[in-house]
């Protein structure tokens, strides 16, 4: 007998705002404010960069220029990430601001079905009657009416039932001010917070491991931001973490630090809380050679005692159930750094694959690599290495030039 059973639909109270607008309109930058004003206020969201991913992320606008235009690539070999992606919105882990890219196509636009409110930023009349009967279409509730003017003022016109305004100046290196972007985080934090209450407790509790850190809660003990984690605070974390031991890290942290706890946890398992899959455990790398068809790109680098792996993924989005497809090139001897835009859980499975006598990792708000693993104890551990210009790979496997 067929099986007419249908999927069930299951509905996920944790609201997803959708920013809208041409491309240039400025909600890069907008959506990094934003992030960075809910962050500073303690508020529980995550934000999505949800188009043909283009690396862009916290980093983008707070990195070195040089370093920025190497490792930011466009688009991807194919729309494989859709999918994934429409269903990390679905399935959120928490309040998401979600960025859907300046022309989103007709397959790329039903994203928003899985979204809740939305945000319109236009530079003009006719970009507003566009995106406004978009978000209608897929029934999102507006939140805010805006008006981007690069040269302009900034100003607020109305804050109920919506904001309306105008935000001045949205260009990268700045972030948006006035009273209308004032407005509309007051407004982001009523609606994540009313949505969320006990939300970490719940998640803190449903770690896989005894031993799960908070680390919001562990930067305030130690007396630093939890929002700007330092390599030279690297030492006091390791000694916090004990090794050797299964243990799991919940919150914002840059990849240097998950990559270190993760290494610093060899040979037991490491779990992270991935806010599009939940808690997961760093997976293992198989070994062999790569294939050019696989879902990692590497490219690799000799450098003065060293040699720079740089990653890439072709498809923009890498899958955690593709982990046995993915293989490491053999590390080197000495000192192997490491760089690329990567899942977090990516970053601990390379760091506790990579058997070099030390491992650092490329941030690119900072002016090099952070040692996150080091046999001999030199360098040490939360160093920062220079790095040449880093840049995303070209083939995998092959080697290219200084």
């Amino acid at each position: 007998m067929k099986n007419t059973q249908k999927s069930q639909i299951v509905f996920n109270p944790l609201p997803a705002v959708a920013i809208g607008g041409p491309s240039h309109s400025g909600k890069s930058v907008l959506a990094y404010s934003l992030t960075r004003a809910l962050r500073e206020r303690g508020v529980p969201h995550y934000l999505l960069r949800a188009y043909p991913p283009d690396y862009e992320g916290d980093w983008f606008h707070e990195g070195e220029p040089d370093t920025v235009r190497h490792l930011r690539m466009k688009g991807a070999r194919s729309e494989a990430w859709l999918p994934l992606l429409r269903r990390d919105v679905a399935r959120r882990h928490l309040p998401l601001i979600v960025d859907v890219g300046g022309l989103p196509t007709p397959a790329q636009e039903t994203i928003l079905d899985n979204c809740t409110h939305a945000i319109l930023l236009i530079p003009n009349d006719e970009a507003r009657r566009e995106w406004a009967a978009r978000f209608a279409r897929h029934g999102l509730v507006l939140l805010a009416d805006l008006r981007s003017d690069l040269h302009g003022e900034n100003r607020l016109e109305q804050e109920e039932p919506l904001v309306r305004g105008t935000l001045a100046g949205l260009e990268r290196g700045c972030r948006a001010e006035g009273a209308a972007f004032g407005a509309l985080v007051m407004r982001l934090s009523e609606l994540f917070i009313a949505a969320s209450p006990g939300l970490r407790r719940r998640h803190l509790e449903s770690a896989p491991v005894e031993l799960c850190v908070d680390l919001e809660r562990l930067a305030r003990q130690m007396g630093r931001d939890p929002n700007r984690w330092q390599p030279q605070d690297l030492p006091a974390v390791l000694d916090y973490l004990p090794a050797l031991e299964p243990v799991a890290l919940y919150g914002r942290g840059p990849n240097w630090l998950y990559a270190a706890a993760a290494a610093h946890a060899l040979p037991a398992p490491f779990f992270l809380f991935d806010v599009r899959l939940g808690w997961v455990k760093a997976p293992i790398i198989p070994g062999g050679d790569p294939t050019p068809e696989g879902p990692l790109t590497v490219g690799q680098r000799t450098l003065p005692g060293a040699r720079l792996l740089e990653f890439s993924l072709p498809d923009a989005y890498l899958d955690i159930t593709e982990v046995d497809e993915l293989h490491l090139l053999p590390c080197p001897a000495g000192g192997a750094i490491l760089s690329g835009k990567l899942p977090l859980w990516l970053w601990a499975a390379l760091v506790r694959a990579c058997d070099a006598r030390w491992v650092a990792v490329v941030q690119p708000q900072l002016p090099g690599a952070v040692v996150v693993r080091s046999r001999s104890g030199e360098p040490a551990v939360g160093t920062v290495i220079p790095v040449p210009e880093v840049r995303p790979a070209l083939r995998r496997g092959v080697e290219t030039p200084r």
